[in-house]
C-alpha cells in the first residue's frame, strides 16, 4: 500500500485487529489458520499463542526471505506449523533458521493446470471474441493495481509498440476500470480484455509483465516474458536494493528456478529502449527463446503438481486428530 496509506488507514487497521482478537477468544477454535500478511496476522499470532494457547497454522509463508529476516523469531515464537507455497522456502526455513516447514504445493501451478486442461478455444476464435486482428499477440500484463498501472503500461506500450507486426494485447484488471485504462491506450494501438488473462496468455507470443504472480502465470503457460517493473528514484533504489533485499531476485520464475530465466528490468534498467531490446530477444526466433522456456521447464518440475490447498488441509486436519488424541489419552 506504501507508507502513507497505511498510517491514513491505522484507525481501521487497529480496530480490526482487536475486533478479530474478541471473535477469536470468544469463538475458542481448535485451530487458529493464518493467510499470508504477516503485518496483521504475526500480531494475532502473538496473541493467541499467548493468551490462548491454540495451535497456529499459516497458510503461505511470510515472505521474510526477502525482507525483514527477523521476523523469523516470531515465528517460530508463535507459529505452531508453516506451510509454504514456494519450494524454495524450505531451505530457507529448514536450513538456515532450523525451522520445519510443509510444502504443499502452488495454487498458481493448479489452477494454470486445471485450465489448459479444460481451454478449447481456437486462437481464431479468441480473436474473433475480443475483435482482434490475425497479428501474433504481445501480451501486456500491467498489474491489479491503479499505481502499478500508472508507472509500468505507458512504458510497455512504448517497447511494444516498436513491433508493428504483433498487436499488443492488455490483460485488464477485474478490480480497474475501463476509463482509468483509457489514459495509458488512447491514441495507441492498444486492445483490452477485460477478466480472461488466462486466455490472452493461452494465445500470445511473448509478454511484458509487471512482478507478481503474473510472472508465474505466464511462465506456467510457456509465454516467454520480460518482468518489468518502474520504481521512483530508479539510480538509488537500485543501490538500496542491492543493501536491503536479501534475494537476488524479484520474480517468481527466477526466484523458484535459482537463475536468471526471464529478464528483470526494474529501477534503473526499466526503460523503453531497454524492454524493447529484451522483447525483440525473446518473440519467436529471438536469441533467448530456447533459454527461456528451458528455465520454464525447471520451474514446473519444481513447483510439482501437488493441489497445494487440499494437500494443506489433509496435514492441518491430521495434526488436530493427532492433537485431539493426545487430549483424550
Amino acid at each position: 500500500m506504501g507508507f502513507v496509506p497505511v498510517l491514513l488507514h491505522l484507525p481501521q487497521i487497529f480496530s480490526n485487529m482487536s475486533f478479530c482478537k474478541r471473535d477469536i477468544e470468544q469463538w475458542r477454535p481448535d485451530a487458529v489458520i493464518l493467510v499470508d500478511y504477516p503485518g496483521f496476522n504475526l500480531d494475532i499470532a502473538k496473541f493467541v499463542t499467548s493468551r490462548l494457547h491454540l495451535p497456529i497454522y499459516y497458510y503461505i509463508s511470510p515472505k521474510i526471505w526477502a525482507w525483514k529476516e527477523w521476523r523469523i523469531r516470531r515465528i517460530k515464537r508463535d507459529v505452531s506449523e508453516m506451510f509454504s507455497i514456494l519450494p524454495f522456502e524450505v531451505d530457507f526455513y529448514e536450513k538456515k533458521h532450523g525451522f520445519p516447514i510443509h510444502y504443499v504445493g502452488n495454487p498458481t501451478a493448479d489452477e494454470v493446470r486445471r485450465f489448459r486442461n479444460d481451454y478449447k478455444s481456437t486462437a481464431a476464435e479468441f480473436r474473433a471474441r475480443h475483435g482482434l486482428d490475425d497479428r501474433p499477440i504481445i501480451a501486456l500484463l500491467a498489474g491489479s493495481r491503479r499505481q502499478e498501472i500508472k508507472d509500468n503500461l505507458p512504458a510497455m506500450i512504448d517497447a511494444a509498440s516498436r513491433f508493428g507486426e504483433y498487436q499488443m494485447v492488455l490483460a485488464g484488471a477485474p478490480s480497474v476500470p475501463a476509463d482509468y485504462y483509457s489514459r495509458f491506450v488512447d491514441g495507441a494501438e492498444v486492445r483490452i480484455v477485460d477478466n480472461a488473462t488466462y486466455e490472452l496468455l493461452s494465445h500470445a507470443s511473448a509478454a511484458l509483465v509487471t512482478s507478481g504472480t503474473a510472472t508465474l502465470e505466464t511462465a506456467l503457460f510457456g509465454v516467454p516474458q520480460v518482468v518489468c517493473y518502474e520504481t521512483p528514484l530508479p539510480r538509488l533504489i537500485a543501490f538500496l536494493r542491492r543493501i536491503v533485499l536479501k534475494v537476488r531476485y524479484i520474480s517468481l520464475v527466477n526466484l523458484v528456478a535459482d537463475d536468471d530465466v526471464v529478464a528483470e528490468l526494474v529501477a534503473d534498467t526499466f526503460y523503453p529502449d531497454n524492454i524493447a531490446e529484451h522483447l525483440r530477444r525473446i518473440l519467436p526466433g529471438g536469441e533467448d527463446v530456447s533459454h527461456v522456456v528451458c528455465g520454464y521447464d525447471v520451474v514446473r518440475k519444481k513447483l510439482g503438481d501437488t493441489v497445494a490447498p487440499d494437500n494443506a488441509a489433509m496435514i492441518m486436519t491430521s495434526l488436530l486428530r493427532s492433537r485431539q488424541k493426545s487430549v483424550i489419552v
